[in-house]
């Protein structure tokens, strides 16, 4: 196949993928929206489908101010309390701009806890403030290794920072995780998206 030039150098007249490459789907399983919910929980179509699932949060608004946004998973039980390890840290820079930094965040990271996943730290809940942001979870019907996420999120700081949040860590169980959920720290999610998406 002879590639075509337009003008301004963009490709054009290409009609099929080549051989050599493979996969990068990604299939839309679920959307939910928030409306004063205390928590957002996904317990169908996290399975051995896919290899890799994504949550893309989106316009999360606490109804509660200075609280922080979670993730805790399933492990095959009714309880959302799978062992998580983990490492967080952050950049930041407040409106006034005199308070800026980058650093690792003691309080992002877990060592065998089942109390939750910081995602956003001290969210604000002003009109104009919402976070977003996507978490990957791979392979999370392994019966042999743990389950591995990152994320990364955007966070309106309820003293007025933006924040950009990274967050990695495992799941420490030998069971499939089945079901994911999100909350805030306190109070409920007043309003928002988180859409479920497998990747092949």
């Amino acid at each position: 196949m002879a590639l075509k030039f337009a003008n301004n150098n963009s490709l054009s007249a290409i009609t099929t993928k080549p051989s050599g490459l493979s996969g990068g789907a990604i299939t839309l399983i679920s959307t939910q929206t928030a409306s004063s919910s205390a928590t957002i929980d996904f317990t169908s179509g996290i399975d051995d489908t896919y290899d890799e699932y994504v949550f893309k949060f989106i316009d999360i608004h606490p109804a509660t101010d200075n609280v922080d946004f979670m993730v805790l998973f399933r492990d095959g039980s009714s309880a959302f309390d799978a062992t998580v390890t983990s490492t967080g840290f952050d950049a930041y820079h407040n409106e006034a701009d005199d308070g800026t930094g980058l650093a690792y965040n003691t309080g992002m990271d877990l060592a065998q806890a089942t109390s939750g996943q910081k995602l956003i730290e001290d969210q604000g809940n002003d009109n104009d403030q919402a976070g977003c942001g996507i978490l990957h979870l791979f392979k999370p019907s392994s019966t042999t290794f743990v389950k591995n996420f990152i994320a990364r999120t955007r966070n309106t700081h309820h003293g007025d920072y933006t924040a950009d949040e990274f967050v990695a860590g495992y799941c420490n169980v030998t069971a499939a995780i089945d079901g994911v959920q999100f909350k805030f720290s306190s109070g409920n999610i007043d309003s928002g998206v988180i859409k479920l998406y497998g990747i092949s």
